[in-house]
Order: C-alpha cells, then structure tokens, then sequence
C-alpha cells in the first residue's frame, strides 16, 4: 500500500471522528440545556407550588396531601379511560366540521324559506288571522261558544248542502240576477199590472217555486218537532 492511500484513509478516518466528535458536542449540550430547562421548570414549579400553598392558606382552604395523591393515582389508574374521553372529543370534533356545512346549508335554506314565507304574506295573513280570532273571543262569550258546539253538526250539514255543485250553482245564479238589477232604477207596477204579470208563464212559474218551497219547509218543520 503506498503512501498516498495510507494518507487518503487517515484523512477519511479523521473526517468520521470530527463527525463523530461533534455529534458528542451536540449531544452535550442538548442533555445541558434539558438539564437547565428542567432546572427552570422545578424552580417554577416549586415556586408555583409555593404560591399555591400560601394562596390556600390564606383563603383558608385546607389540602388534604393523602387525598391529592388518591386523585392523582386514579388519574394514572384512568389514564386508558381518559384516552378514550379525548378520542372521543376529538372525534366528537371531526363529526362537527363534517356537519358544519350541513347545519350552514340547512340555515341558508331555512332563510330563503321564511323570506319566501314573508314574500308571499304568510306573516301577514297569520297577523290578521290571530285578530280575526281576538275579535270572535271578545265579540262572542262562552255560551255563545257552548252553542256553537251543541250545533255544529247541523251546522257542518248545511255548510255541506250549499257547497253541493247544483246548490252553489243555484245561488250563483241568484246573484248574478240580483247583480244586475238596477236597484235605484226599478220600474213601478201598478195593482192591474201586477196582476197581468202574474198570468205570464215566468210569473206562474216562481209562484209555484215559492208556493212549493214554502210548503216543504213548513212540512219539514213539522217533522222536525215531531
């Protein structure tokens, strides 16, 4: 082996030793500046611990030392439950920022709903619905109500017959006619006209309607109180 080898395996070994010395180096001072924040932190907290102490003596709260350390065994004791508690919130914590977005896009949907509610005058109608309401409770008493109650099915019967297709018909005609009577223009009829219009075959007609409706609600009326 010659001379330029040798030196060239000197060198390398020289290089792993300054490698390995500053290792040492570094190591040295990482285990002295552990060893100093230790220090801090035992004078911290033994100055933590002080206070403490003295701020609950002067409060005059009593420590018991066997009752920390029971605490302090239990949480060691725990520290697999603990573990589970923190998972669960951490989890607890992920499902709400997966919800998040739901419960923002929930509330944006259920802005645009009332807006479109208040939009269309649901608010409104509700409004005047509740003074419809105030007006029947201060117009009608509680007898009125009672009343009401014990005839509300022969109500509801009626309320049934006029909303019959031929019923509703039958008073839309009516009203239509009526509609277009002028009623400050209404020709006057003497005793003999009246009578020659009684003998035209529309005249005949409506008396008979009158004469038999008047008979049926007078035999229903009968039946009724038998």
């Amino acid at each position: 082996m010659d001379n330029s080898n040798i030196q060239e395996q000197i060198n390398d070994i020289n290089r792993k030793l300054d490698i390995v010395l500053d290792e040492i180096v570094a190591q040295r001072e990482t285990r002295k500046s552990i060893e100093d924040l230790t220090a801090d932190l035992t004078i911290i907290g033994q100055d933590m611990f002080a206070s403490t102490v003295a701020e609950l003596d002067n409060a005059g709260v009593e420590v018991d030392g066997e009752a920390v350390k029971m605490l302090i065994l239990k949480l060691i004791r725990n520290v697999d439950t603990l573990t589970e508690l923190f998972e669960m919130l951490e989890s607890g914590k992920d499902l709400l920022s997966d919800l998040t977005p739901i419960i923002q896009q929930v509330g944006l949907d259920g802005m645009h709903l009332m807006h479109d509610i208040e939009k269309k005058g649901y608010f409104n109608f509700a409004q005047q619905s509740i003074k419809i309401m105030d007006n029947i409770v201060t117009h009608f008493s509680v007898e009125d109500l009672q009343s009401l109650a014990d005839n509300i099915v022969t109500i509801m019967e009626t309320l049934k017959n006029l909303t019959q297709p031929e019923m509703l018909k039958t008073i839309n005609n009516t009203l239509m006619v009526y509609k277009s009577i002028q009623v400050n223009n209404i020709e006057e009829y003497s005793l003999f006209k009246a009578l020659r219009e009684m003998n035209s075959k529309e005249m005949k007609k409506g008396i008979g309607f009158m004469i038999t409706f008047l008979k049926n609600i007078s035999k229903a009326t009968t039946n009724n109180q038998n």
